[in-house]
């Protein structure tokens, strides 16, 4: 037996769920004392009660006209015409204890006509004697206990006001908790929120491992970025001596070793790119993503590529890191123009999420090497012409990386409109 159909019922949130768990049992506990404790017990002392004032009003009305056990039992029968005998029974739909009341002297009291119970401090009775009708009019005290429903009240007032102090008193524990997750999503999207562990132990020692890990993969990255910057700095210095000397040399053997030397040059500057990714440590602010496309798109029809503006669905801005956004966007442009002859740009802002959208007309990536084309240094040569381009396989992965950084993914498929490659950076809100 399952229960995975009670899973799109519950609460989703932490607060939810604790407080189902505080409210349920106390939900459950009061109907349980209500149906159990009140309707038996005040049930059973309202027939005890009823069937002793039967018994007493089947001995005045059998003593009548002479009376005389009426006024050793204290009840005072008065005659009165048919014209004042009431059509049914009377009782406030909220009486319950009224029902037994009637129930239990109707059946007790053979000469009952009818009942009245107009508050909760009288009880009139309508009793015929041969052709005479009486009426009888006694305290409510003597069929039924006083006030039965103040222990309903007392219950359900001071259940709902320990269940708001415990809930008080839960939110306080389950704040650390909501604290850590909230520093924990900031630092997935590349921001390092102010977090001092708090709560109960164990949420403490949660903090602790949290502090502890970010402040391993954060030595990771500095160790990472730090090797690749240092090595592609300390090529710099013999690619310099090569350039001079091959300033020396004839220009039909120059000529070549140059474009080796170029080429060597740009694998470096792509290798830097890479690490600045992982040094970028700006702040986000508040960005407008349709203007920053705009000028990304204008400096790229500028630079002499063929690239448009698509829809533009949606307004307002998002806390962004524009600097590195701009660098995924414009790797992912460059690597359409590099395999493709034209490129659109779109963005999509909704309220849970931005999606920014570049699509080409070039062969595209199979979707069987779409997860590889993401990863660093992997270039895919049946998929992308190499002679179009040289590269080291790092602009998708630095998009990859930045759209991370963000708390979003790149997304590589088909383009519909154009037939190419379609990379989506989708960023959560």
């Amino acid at each position: 037996m399952t229960f995975n159909w009670l899973k799109h019922y519950m609460p989703r949130s932490l607060y939810g769920r604790a407080a189902l768990i505080l409210v349920l049992p106390v939900v459950t506990l009061q109907l349980v004392v209500s149906i159990v404790f009140i309707q038996r017990h005040f049930e059973g002392v309202t027939v005890q009660m009823s069937t002793e004032l039967a018994r007493e009003v089947n001995l005045v009305v059998a003593d009548l006209p002479e009376r005389t056990n009426a006024t050793r039992l204290r009840l005072r029968p008065v005659a009165i015409s048919d014209e004042s005998l009431p059509q049914t029974n009377l009782r406030r739909w909220y009486d319950f204890t009224g029902l037994v009341v009637i129930r239990e002297l109707s059946a007790r009291i053979p000469v009952l006509e009818r009942i009245e119970l107009p508050s909760n401090r009288e009880v009139v009775l309508f009793v015929r004697k041969e052709d005479n009708l009486y009426q009888i009019a006694l305290d409510r005290t003597r069929v039924s206990a006083a006030n039965p429903h103040q222990l309903f009240v007392n219950m359900v007032f001071f259940g709902a006001l320990m269940t708001l102090i415990a809930f008080l008193y839960m939110r306080n524990q389950l704040r650390p908790i909501t604290r850590l997750a909230a520093a924990a999503e900031a630092f997935g999207k590349g921001r390092n929120l102010r977090y001092s562990p708090a709560g109960a132990v164990e949420v403490r020692a949660a903090g602790h491992a949290f502090l502890d890990m970010r402040a391993r993969i954060e030595r990771h990255i500095e160790q990472r970025t730090m090797m690749l910057s240092g090595v592609s700095h300390d090529l710099r210095t013999p690619l310099t001596r090569l350039r001079l000397g091959l300033s020396l040399l004839d220009d039909e053997d120059r000529e070549p070793l140059e474009h080796d030397v170029e080429e060597m040059q740009r694998l470096i500057d792509a290798f830097l790119d890479f690490a600045r990714v992982d040094a970028e440590v700006a702040a986000s602010e508040r960005t407008d993503p349709f203007d920053l496309m705009r000028r990304i798109v204008e400096d790229a029809q500028r630079g002499g590529q063929n690239v448009v503006l698509g829809d533009m669905a949606g307004e307002g801005t998002v806390m962004l890191r524009p600097r590195a956004l701009r660098r995924a966007v414009e790797n992912l442009v460059a690597n359409a123009g590099r395999y493709a002859t034209s490129c659109e740009v779109s963005v999509q802002l909704t309220e849970r999420s931005l999606r920014l959208r570049v699509e080409d007309d070039g062969p595209g990536i199979s979707p069987d090497s779409r997860d590889d084309a993401l990863r660093p240094f992997v270039r895919l040569d049946p998929a992308r012409n190499q002679d179009k381009g040289s590269g080291v396989g790092l602009g998708l992965a630095i998009a990859a990386d930045i759209a991370r950084a963000h708390g979003g993914v790149l997304r590589l498929g088909e383009s519909e409109a154009l037939g190419g490659l379609r990379a989506d950076i989708v960023i959560a809100l």
